[in-house]
């Protein structure tokens, strides 16, 4: 076989793959075999979006733990889930417009004002307008006090952000369906849909950890009120400090 370089990393390949990244030296055409490797592939990832979805919804904490403990490959990574969630959200958000007046969260943590700061309300009007991220960023605060009050616990850190990662991404399609509701019929879905998605949090949470014992679900809603707190206060502060340098 002739001696060549390999497209990607420059590699003398002297066979059909570069012995140093893996690449093909033969690149194939694409035929009618390519796209139904495509089709086949876009409906394994939707499979496995769906049997995530139908698990984390029904069943949270079961199937969160098969995941930390168990198995990784039947469910969409934590990551990945929250970011499609979340684009979702944005699709939804831009597909169904509803009135600003009318698309009002209930989420007490993104509606403060403050006056005489602009920047920090600046900030919490995004937040509002793009609430699947907000939540996101108010997650990680949450599985830091999650950590705390559920120290008995063996999870890490990082564990309970997958945990939240999940839960935030059934809760960011709850609200995806409310504003779908509420764009068509012009009723309070969006509301609904706000008190479903927090009461779902803190049932998945709780039920993670031991859903046998009240004390679950009242340490998770804490900890949603102090990482809540955390976060504003890191808001309030990167704004009034944002508004005193453009100032000076």
């Amino acid at each position: 076989m002739q001696m060549t370089s390999c497209k990607k990393c420059k590699e003398t390949v002297n066979w059909n793959y570069c012995p140093n990244c893996g690449l093909s030296v033969h690149l194939k055409r694409i035929d009618g075999q390519y796209f139904i490797r495509e089709i086949r592939d876009f409906l394994h990832v939707n499979k496995e979006m769906l049997h995530t979805i139908k698990n984390v919804l029904i069943s949270p904490g079961n199937s969160i733990r098969q995941f930390l403990t168990e198995d990784r490959y039947r469910f969409v990574k934590p990551i990945s889930f929250v970011i499609i969630t979340s684009l979702i959200y944005t699709l939804v958000n831009y597909l169904f417009p509803i009135e600003v007046k009318e698309n009002t969260f209930i989420n007490p943590f993104v509606e403060i004002k403050i006056e005489g700061v602009p920047m920090t309300n600046l900030i919490f009007s995004w937040m509002r307008e793009n609430f699947a991220y907000s939540n996101l960023l108010l997650g990680i605060f949450m599985a830091f006090w999650i950590k705390i009050v559920f120290k008995k616990y063996s999870y890490n850190f990082f564990e309970i952000l997958i945990l939240l990662f999940f839960v935030s991404g059934i809760s960011t399609l709850f609200l995806s369906v409310g504003i779908i509701l509420q764009s068509l019929s012009h009723l309070g879905f969006v509301q609904i849909s706000s008190y479903v998605s927090g009461i779902y949090l803190i049932w998945a949470v709780g039920q993670f950890f031991d859903w046998k014992k009240v004390a679950s679900y009242t340490k998770t809603f804490l900890s949603y009120i102090f990482g809540g707190i955390i976060f504003v206060a890191l808001v309030v502060l990167v704004g009034i400090l944002i508004d005193f340098i453009t100032r000076h």
